[in-house]
């Protein structure tokens, strides 16, 4: 990417939101291992791959509403947003693709759905999450001891209004 591009610009075209389905299971599975690993590599590994990958496939895809952003050029699931409601519950990025602004393009589709309002849960420790929220008008509310995860990692519960 030239310099003179910020780094959360929307990429050009080489990149697609769409709606997830039951078969995009593995590839949303991917994505949210590999994202934790390298952005939050202070949680315990408490699942196997295997239990996410059925969690993934039988709570998240089918609970909440899932946005993939997919390259054009080979289908690869790129990153993904879910909302549960006015919560949103996840939004991961692959490693290589972060600073591109698919996590732009991912939270401006899950605002659309939300119109009013959001909320979501980011991690105290996760401060490069905290400031991508806080740049899209997010604002701390509240604060937690990790008592309601389990991971067990303090947390603040963000928010946006319209």
């Amino acid at each position: 990417m030239p310099a003179d591009v910020p780094s959360d610009a929307p990429p050009t075209g080489t990149v697609r939101l769409r709606a997830a389905t039951a078969e995009d299971a593995g590839a949303v599975t991917e994505v949210f291992l590999a994202s934790r690993a390298a952005a939050m590599p202070y949680l315990p590994r408490l699942h196997s791959d295997e239990a996410t990958l059925g969690w993934i496939t039988h709570v998240v895809l089918p609970g909440t509403r899932v946005w993939l952003a997919e390259d054009v050029g080979t289908r690869a699931v790129l990153g993904f947003a879910s909302l549960d409601g006015t919560l949103l519950d996840h939004l991961y990025l692959r490693p290589e693709v972060r600073r591109r602004g698919i996590g732009t393009l991912l939270l401006e589709a899950v605002k659309s759905a939300a119109p009013q309002e959001l909320s979501l849960y980011v991690f105290e420790k996760n401060t490069e999450a905290r400031a991508f929220y806080e740049r899209h008008g997010f604002v701390a509310v509240d604060t937690n001891d990790g008592s309601r995860n389990e991971e067990n990692e303090p947390d603040l519960t963000y928010r946006w209004t319209a």
